[in-house]
């Protein structure tokens, strides 16, 4: 992670909060993370993990990009490697964000590397409408879509509806690759 993530997040997860005219305790019931941890992440007193980043960021409607970076609106945007977010988990997967943050536009495209064995815990449903792409670049992924498992291998890919809960763990004995391209349908009015 860089430098300056906590102040960048500080401010930029406290203003989609407002902007949603959501109290600590609102977002709190919506995403599942405790008042206490939000308003350490608000005071930059706490870093959160991949999974709570996931739950705020769904919470809000918005992407993980959202919170943690500027509005681009160029009509080409080049995301050099030093440019692109990554943020790694104490469990040692490492999920980069490679899609720009384009104004009004809620997508990410990310790729995630995982360790053998590792499990990346459950990611919370987006809005009704949103969807998610995935595919393997290498070693193996269960992705867990409402309960049911799906292997994969390299080179195979799999699309699910984002507003069903969903897990990625590498059952593999060698590290995992994957892309996931994710489009968040935005809340009805």
């Amino acid at each position: 992670m860089d430098d300056d993530l906590p102040e960048r997040l500080r401010i930029r997860l406290r203003a989609q909060r407002h902007r949603r005219e959501l109290s600590l305790e609102a977002l709190a019931a919506a995403s599942g993370v405790s008042r206490s941890m939000i308003s350490d992440i608000e005071r930059g007193a706490k870093i959160p993990t991949v999974i709570v980043l996931a739950r705020l960021a769904t919470a809000l409607g918005v992407t993980v990009a959202r919170l943690l970076g500027e509005d681009r609106p160029e009509r080409v945007v080049v995301r050099h490697r030093a440019e692109q977010r990554a943020i790694t988990d104490a469990d040692g997967w490492q999920r980069r964000i490679l899609s720009p943050t384009l104004p009004g536009v809620e997508f990410e495209f990310i790729r995630t590397t995982v360790p053998a064995g590792v499990t990346l815990g459950s990611f919370a449903a987006h809005a009704p409408g949103s969807r998610e792409y995935v595919a393997v670049e290498s070693g193996e992924l269960t992705v867990t879509v409402d309960g049911v498992g799906h292997r994969l291998s390299a080179g195979d890919a799999l699309y699910y509806a984002g507003d069903a809960v969903h897990e990625f763990a590498n059952p593999g004995a060698t590290e995992c690759v994957y892309y996931t391209a994710m489009h968040v349908a935005k809340e009805p009015a």
